[in-house]
Formats: structure tokens, sequence, C-alpha cells
């Protein structure tokens, strides 16, 4: 579904990535590891338009995206999860959700499936987006995501700056999303997190990738945890 080939991008003339290639198939969920800084923010910058890569190659279904803008990405079917949230303040819960929404041949989620898989959500769907916590404004960019109805979700450090209770129900949610066969790249550097939802890794540090194989592979590589994700 989705293929990154040798892609270097940079912030002004800093140099972030330096060649990485990966994949993602249909029906898969990927992570992609690293501490803060590995680059692993800026690789989703760059396959959703945001930090257009200076060289190299990003299909999605078989179409080069490269130069393509945000919006147009989006149409295509990408969603993407920033870290930093961005929901509309001054709009309530179910208008932040709504406003999102996207039909189309296929198109599976609706207020209703939100709510169901959201039930928080539900139960705030007056209030305003200025008046809910961390994990319920984490809840509200992933459902607001999910009404585009994407092909590909990209999750930026979807449990950043949430308590370990409120990650778990992230975890469990997301879960149930997986379950219903939407293909997910998770960008995280909660290791626990990431490797009960992905089926394989990619393990990033300075942006180049060290390490990539499924998630029991992953597990068995001490040395690469130990270089690359241990605190």
């Amino acid at each position: 579904m989705l293929e990154v080939k040798e892609i270097h991008s940079y912030y002004g003339t800093s140099h972030i990535l330096f060649g990485i290639s990966f994949g993602v198939k249909e029906g898969e969920a990927v992570c992609l590891l690293g501490r803060n800084g590995a680059g692993k923010t800026t690789t989703f910058r760059s396959i959703i338009g945001l930090t257009p890569p200076k060289s190299g190659s990003i299909q999605f279904r078989g179409k080069e995206i490269i130069g393509k803008p945000p919006y147009r990405i989006a149409q295509m079917g990408i969603g993407y999860v920033p870290d930093t949230r961005r929901i509309f303040p001054d709009l309530t819960v179910r208008q932040n959700i709504l406003v999102a929404r996207r039909e189309h041949k296929g198109a599976i989620w609706d207020l209703d499936r939100i709510y169901s898989l959201f039930p928080k959500l539900q139960s705030l769907e007056t209030h305003m987006g200025t008046q809910l916590s961390g994990g319920e404004q984490q809840m509200l960019t992933v459902a607001r995501t999910l009404m585009t109805n994407p092909e590909l979700l990209l999750l930026d450090e979807p449990g950043e700056g949430l308590a370990p209770l409120v990650i778990k129900t992230m975890e469990q949610q997301l879960g149930e999303i997986k379950k219903l066969g939407l293909t997910m790249l998770i960008c995280e550097h909660n290791v626990g997190l990431a490797i009960n939802l992905s089926d394989r890794a990619y393990v990033m540090d300075k942006g180049m990738i060290h390490f990539q194989g499924t998630i029991d592979e992953l597990k068995k590589h001490e040395e690469v945890r130990k270089k690359y994700l241990m605190v």
C-alpha cells in the first residue's frame, strides 16, 4: 500500500532523513520506533506532504505522492493523526468530528460507529474542545481522522503525554480499529504500546533505519533494543 524509497528530507538546510526506505502492506500495522529526535515525525510529515523530501520516492497504491499538496494526499486515502492534536477549540466535540466527514464508496466510518468505539466522546459531544482532557483530545483527534474514511492511518505518537491508564484505553481502541482491517503506520517512542499493536517494526536513529523485522524478531534482538530504544 505504501512504499518509501531512499527519501532525503530537510528542515531548511538541516538534513534530517538520510535515504530511508520501508513499506507497509495492506491490512498491516507497522511501527516506526526510536528515541525523540530519531526522525519519526519528519518521516510522517514527508509522507503527508508537510515536509516534502528533496529526493527519493513515496508511492501510495503505486502512485507517486511526492510533490502533491497535503490535502490531495489526504483525498487519496491517507489519514494523519498529528502529535500536536490540533483540534478546533471553538467547536463542540460533535462538530470537531463532523467537520472531517468524507463519504465515498466503501466508507465504513460514520458518527454512530465513532461513538461506538469512543463512548466517552458521545457523553461529551456538546463540550467545547478547550474543555477536554489530554486523553479526550487524543480520542477526538483519532475520531476526526477516521471520519475521513482513510485507507491508511498515520498515528504520530498516539500515547504522547497520556497517563498509563489512558494509554491502555487508547491501545484497546486502536486494537479494535486494527481488527476492522484498517492499515496503520504508528510512530511511537512508547515501545510497549507500539509493539502490542503492530505486526512489524522499523527502528530509527539519527534519520536512518537500523533494524527492520517482525515484532517477534525485535523482541529477540536485545542489542538493537538496548542501543536504540532504551533511555
